[in-house]
């Protein structure tokens, strides 16, 4: 019976932590970017670029060529954003965007931007 009641603890625990890791309960600021199952994604990052040609570089140094509203872009260039969009892999895009010129670069086509700093401190070149 002991065993028993042991073997059901265990279960219950990891159930209960299996749920608390479940990303979409949680926020994960240190985190640079989450993609869903629906292909949306959010990347927090410095935001660079104009006539339609922007692109965001995280703080690891990951680049997302963005499509979308330029005029939300643009009044952003040079600041911390947070963006939200579906991506797409190098190459899978149609169209114009489909081969971004950089090796594991994404196509993010943008939904939201969110402002988050008029300074840009990631891919500074400054130990964090």
């Amino acid at each position: 019976m002991r065993k028993i009641l042991l073997a059901l603890s265990v279960v219950l625990l990891g159930l209960t932590w299996a749920v608390a890791q479940d990303p979409s309960t949680q926020s994960t600021p240190s985190s640079a970017s989450g993609q869903s199952a629906s292909g949306q994604m959010t990347v927090e990052g410095c935001l660079s670029g104009s006539n339609g040609n922007f692109t965001l570089t995280d703080k690891n140094g990951m680049s997302y060529q963005l499509t979308g509203d330029a005029a939300k872009l643009s009044e952003h260039v040079g600041h911390e954003v947070k963006v939200t969009g579906t991506s797409f892999g190098s190459g899978a895009t149609a169209g114009e965007n489909a081969s971004t010129g950089a090796g594991g670069s994404q196509t993010l086509q943008v939904s939201s931007v969110k402002h988050v700093s008029k300074t840009c401190k990631s891919g500074g070149g400054m130990a964090h």
